[in-house]
């Protein structure tokens, strides 16, 4: 609060903005890398079960990046065979004997 009141002043200190600027620009990178795990971090195993390579992630680096991995994922055909559901499967007809023709 103190800093927003610095700012809004007529003349604000200066030394007081020069210290508010350095202890964002301080945590500003950790802060963008926290988010770029976030995103990272799901496109990796996205493309892993794709049976893409999970390093397609890192285009998130790239502007629009995530964009372009988006279009490859929902357009390309995914390289896995899907696995059989696990549920309630009907069981088989028991097997009946042949009825002999009547004459």
């Amino acid at each position: 609060m103190l800093s927003l009141a610095l700012l809004l002043q007529d003349t604000p200190d200066t030394a007081a903005v020069q210290h508010i600027a350095l202890g964002i620009l301080a945590i500003l990178p950790v802060l963008i890398a926290i988010a770029m795990i976030i995103v990272i971090l799901p496109f990796w195993f996205i493309c892993k079960k794709a049976g893409f390579s999970p390093w397609l992630s890192l285009l998130n680096f790239v502007p629009f990046g995530s964009l372009i991995l988006l279009y490859v994922l929902a357009f390309s055909d995914w390289k896995v065979i899907p696995t059989p559901q696990m549920g309630w499967q009907q069981p088989p007809y028991p097997q009946q004997p042949p009825v002999p023709p009547q004459v």
